[in-house]
Order: C-alpha cells, then structure tokens, then sequence
C-alpha cells in the first residue's frame, strides 16, 4: 500500500534521536587461572633468587653397634634465578572527548583504564604460562621472565615419535632455557598424563592440577576415570547430559582439571601448585604521566616473574594436536 501524498517519514527527518544502547558488550575472556591459583610472592630487585634443596635416596642405612660412622658429604643447596619483566599500556585521551557524554560509560579515561588493566592482566597469565626463556635484558631491550614450560625440565613426556626432538633443558647457570617443539604433534594420551602424575608423585609433588588448552580439555575428558557431577533431576524436567571432565581420579590423588585459553593448547602441565609463585617487584597500578597538549596520558604496569619453587613437583605431556 502506498503512503499519502506528503508524509512525512523518518527517511527525511533530521532531528530524532540516534537509539545508541547504553551497554557496551564484550565477552573477551578474563579468566587467568594459573596467575589466579599461584602464591603471591614478593620481589626487591629486577633478579629474582630463590634456593631449592632435596633430600637424599631413602637407603637401607645398617649400622654395626658401637661403631663411630664417618660424616656424610653436606649437600649445598640450589640458587636458581629469574628476571622480573615489566608489562604495560599507555593511552591518551583527549580532553573533548572527557567533556563529551559517551554512551556506555560515565567517564572515558576510567573505563579505558579498567579495560587496559584487563587486557595487562591476560597478557601476564599467557607469559607466565608459555614456552618463553629467561633474558636479562640491556639497556635497549626488555627483561623476560623465563615461563612454566621452560621450566619443566623433570618430569616430560612428548607425543612425537621423536623424542630428542622435543628436549626440555630447563634451568642452568644462564637462567631457564627454553624447550624444544616438536614439528609433528600428536594426539593426547591417558597413559602418557599417567606416567606424568607419576613421574610428580615421585620426585615428591603431589599435583593437584592438570592445565589444558581449549582442544586438549576435551581429549582430557574423553579419558577413563573421570569423574562428573551428579545432578539431580525432577520429574517431566529436561535430561542433563554430562560430557565434560571437572576432576580427574589417579592413582596419586584428586586432580582437578582446569582449561585454559592462553597457555599453549599444543602442551598439557601437571602441577602442584604449592610451588609455583608470581613474585611482584612492582604489582598492577596506574598513574598519569606528564601532560601534554589537551589530553591526559595515564600508563598501567606491573613488574614481575615466575617463582619455580621447585619445577620437579609438576611435569608435562608435550607436542599435542591442537585440531582434527
């Protein structure tokens, strides 16, 4: 049907009002488990020192009656070191756009500082959880912190036929070194994350956590001895299907299995996480910086490593498929 001779329509109108929603949505995620379920430590220098130490092999230890033993050799202990790497973000905000009235937020400059935090603090979690070696850094490039997979030089299996290929130095004189990848991954298996767990219980961890990428988790929960929640139906209600791993029950203990989207899905850790720390020279906070023109500047940072406690309590299952 068409309309009357001359109405008047909102095609030609220039004075409505725009209909802007005064939401903003976003659903990047936030969720950092590792930095989340680490122990908080303090750092006072931009090298981080810590010592480990061990007890010797249980022995049969006879000794004849009367009989005066000689001393038994002192074990030092280990110094073992990190770099404390700085993270940050800087941002301007011009002083119109502080006087305008944005849909969304009440003020700009405070909720680009929330967004900016969330964004530092993403990056940490997939830092500290990475396959990234320890530098020093000079006076023209940045300090790293050596990560959780670097680290892991213990207890590792690898997925690749080749295992040479997959080698996991570790930690030496010149700081913790990155692993090797493998260049043909393969899928999951029970019995390697078993010999792991293992492998932890061992050396004397108790692990109490299995971290998966995304595509992993779901292998995880594909294994035999899963465990799942019970959930109680009522009558004429809908079915519940269980697919999904929370916790997983070894032969040396109650691990919990927990995802995460900014680890490496490519590796599977076992940690007990009674001896993983983020120690922080400087903690997360903000401040503005010297003012130029008609905007204000602020910086949010932090300044912090991976204290290894000792790396032996945990291990990983590396060269995983990440698809197929």
């Amino acid at each position: 049907m068409a309309n009357p001779v001359g109405t008047f329509q909102t095609y030609q109108a220039v004075g409505n009002r725009e209909d802007l929603s005064d939401m903003i949505h976003n659903i990047s995620p936030t969720q950092t488990p590792f930095s989340s379920m680490a122990k908080k430590a303090k750092a006072t220098n931009k090298l981080h020192e810590w010592q480990t130490d061990s007890l010797r092999a249980a022995s049969a230890n006879q000794q004849v009656e009367g009989d005066t033993p000689g001393n038994t050799t002192v074990t030092p202990t280990v110094r073992i070191f990190n770099a404390c790497q700085i993270s940050s973000y800087a941002f301007n905000i011009s002083g119109t756009q502080q006087a305008v009235n944005p849909a969304g937020r009440a003020d700009e400059l405070a909720y680009q500082l929330v967004k900016y935090g969330k964004e530092l603090k993403r990056d940490i979690e997939k830092n500290l959880t990475g396959n990234t070696a320890y530098a020093a850094g000079t006076s023209g490039t940045a300090r790293v912190t050596g990560s959780l997979e670097a680290w892991l030089s213990t207890n590792w299996t690898t997925q690749n036929a080749s295992p040479t290929s997959a080698a996991s130095p570790g930690f030496s004189s010149v700081g913790v070194v990155a692993s090797t990848d493998a260049t043909t991954p393969a899928t999951v298996t029970q019995a390697n994350v078993n010999a792991i767990i293992r492998a932890c219980w061992t050396q004397g961890g108790e692990p109490d956590v299995i971290m998966v990428g995304p595509y992993n988790k779901v292998k995880v929960s594909g294994f035999s001895g899963i465990l799942t929640n019970t959930i109680q139906q009522k009558a004429g209600g809908q079915a519940t299907i269980i697919a999904a791993a929370d916790a997983y029950q070894s032969d040396f203990g109650l691990l919990k299995v927990v995802p995460n989207r900014f680890n490496r899905d490519r590796t599977l850790t076992v940690l007990d996480m009674e001896y993983w720390a983020v120690a922080y020279l400087r903690p997360f906070q903000s401040f503005p910086l010297a003012k130029v023109g008609d905007s204000d500047q602020r910086m949010i940072l932090a300044e912090y490593c991976l204290e290894s406690r000792n790396e032996a309590a945990s291990g990983k299952v590396a060269d995983l498929s990440t698809s197929g």
